[in-house]
């Protein structure tokens, strides 16, 4: 059995739209049952992939965030579906409806306003509630906020944590950054316009100086991304009029800590007298956590200091 739809024409749209009449027609094979979470464009709708649009155009049911957001993207690629509203307000309503329509073996569609349903966004029980059940569930995976304003920071990629919104008053605020403070991994975050220099005031007081970069309107026409010390964006941002647009800020790892020669130094008084260079050496950097060459470095001074007359 096969379903047919007629695929965008190419052309040159403007930024953040796509075409959306056709031309000629192609078969599209008719998708299994099952759950089908789809990442959709978080700004320019051209970056929707080709297997998300397979599973919009064939799905039997949408669910979706918002409908009217999920609208606009479908009325640009000329697909007319049947939509539902599934959010943090009504979940607990249409989860149960959503979950007998996959029994039934129908083909829905979880999509969220922008990016990656789950992340910040309502999805989770339904993805959970269905696999307990048994049911199918397939990622169409696609944009995601936080990975596109990663790759633009210049911050490190090999660790990172993505810690969602923070708590919009201050003392709540502090104290969730004060559990973050020892992870040595770029943090990312989501932020309204109207709390970024509060949040970035508090971010340079209680995880200290860290670069960082504030990204805003990604993909989009008006893309903006500002790098520098977390200090540095507070400052900007509170002379400044309230930034407009969806915002993703990423913060540094704690800056790597210089070795502590007030410590080594009296430890290498006390140990050389009676210790061998080097295993004084192997010792005290062991213990310290300091490179050892330059422990190493640090004894000959001392001992050479020790045998210069005077």
């Amino acid at each position: 059995m096969t379903r047919t739809w007629k695929a965008p024409q190419r052309g040159e749209p403007k930024h953040s739209e796509a075409p959306g009449q056709s031309a000629g027609a192609e078969t599209l094979p008719l998708l299994p049952p099952g759950l089908y979470v789809v990442a959709t464009p978080i700004g320019n709708a051209r970056d929707v992939s080709l297997r998300a649009l397979d599973v919009l155009k064939g799905a039997d049911l949408i669910a979706a965030e918002d409908t009217r957001v999920t609208s606009k993207l479908l009325a640009i690629y000329a697909i007319a579906k049947p939509l539902t509203a599934y959010n943090d307000h009504n979940a607990p309503k249409e989860r149960p409806r959503i979950l007998a329509k996959l029994r039934e073996g129908q083909r829905i569609a979880l999509v969220s306003d922008a990016g990656t349903p789950l992340v910040s966004d309502p999805g989770f029980k339904l993805v959970r509630e269905a696999l307990a059940e048994g049911l199918a569930v397939h990622a169409i995976p696609g944009p995601s906020a936080p990975l596109t304003g990663l790759t633009l920071a210049g911050l490190p990629t090999d660790k990172f944590l993505f810690a969602g919104f923070l708590p919009p008053k201050s003392a709540e605020r502090r104290s969730h950054l004060a559990n973050l403070k020892s992870l040595k991994a770029t943090l990312i975050f989501f932020e309204a316009p109207q709390r970024l220099a509060e949040t970035l005031a508090d971010m340079a007081d209680v995880l200290g100086p860290r670069p960082a970069a504030v990204t805003r309107e990604l993909t989009k026409l008006h893309e903006e991304v500002r790098r520098a010390d977390l200090k540095e964006l507070a400052s900007q941002y509170a002379e400044e009029d309230q930034p407009r647009g969806e915002i993703t800020l990423l913060v540094g790892p704690p800056l790597e800590e210089g070795p502590d020669w007030v410590k080594i130094d009296a430890a290498l008084d006390q140990a050389l007298p009676f210790m061998p260079l080097r295993a004084a050496v192997d010792l005290i950097s062991s213990l310290l956590d300091a490179p050892r060459r330059e422990v190493y470095n640090r004894a000959l001074e001392k001992k050479h200091d020790e045998s210069a007359p005077d």
